[in-house]
């Protein structure tokens, strides 16, 4: 879903105010892994595919993965320590990281004011210098290093893990 803007340049204002330099790609609103795949948009680093999760006890997760990794979520489940995984409800999602379905991307923790996230990296993932994500909508890629993506989420209050997540 696309948004007035003003949300992805409060973003890119942070970003620059950090110092950390990033580019990005506008194109068609892709809703899925598979639609941006065939956009064939030939950036540089990983794409990503991100899962906003929530456990039976009401922890949530936002897991980053690299777009081709399976992530088995009674696996996922087992190495986090968590209760019955499930896909978090798209008003939750609105309400705590202020994004649509479609737009999941790790620089949505910007809006996460109560740090309720838990962030977690696919291993597969973080072996990529370069990485791609929605600049909190899904109308546009923007590139950033692995380094100034971890800086990112620490800056911001968040201290992500990096799991193997991939079968």
């Amino acid at each position: 879903m696309t948004t007035d803007g003003s949300a992805r340049q409060t973003l890119f204002n942070h970003l620059k105010e950090l110092g950390i330099k990033t580019s990005t790609l506008e194109h068609d609103a892709t809703f899925s892994v598979s639609q941006s795949q065939a956009m064939k948009l030939n950036l540089p680093g990983a794409d990503t595919k991100n899962l906003f999760l929530k456990d039976a006890k009401g922890a949530l997760f936002l897991v980053i993965a690299k777009s081709d990794t399976r992530v088995d979520l009674k696996t996922l489940q087992q190495k986090l320590g968590a209760a019955r995984l499930s896909f978090a409800k798209p008003d939750l999602l609105k309400e705590v990281l202020g994004i649509e379905p479609g737009s999941v991307t790790a620089f949505a923790i910007i809006n996460d004011d109560q740090k309720r996230v838990c962030v977690v990296f696919d291993a597969n993932l973080m072996a990529f210098e370069q990485i791609n994500c929605h600049p909190l909508e899904n109308t546009a890629t923007t590139t950033i290093t692995r380094k100034d993506l971890l800086h990112f989420l620490r800056v911001n209050g968040f201290k992500p893990m990096v799991l193997e997540l991939g079968k």
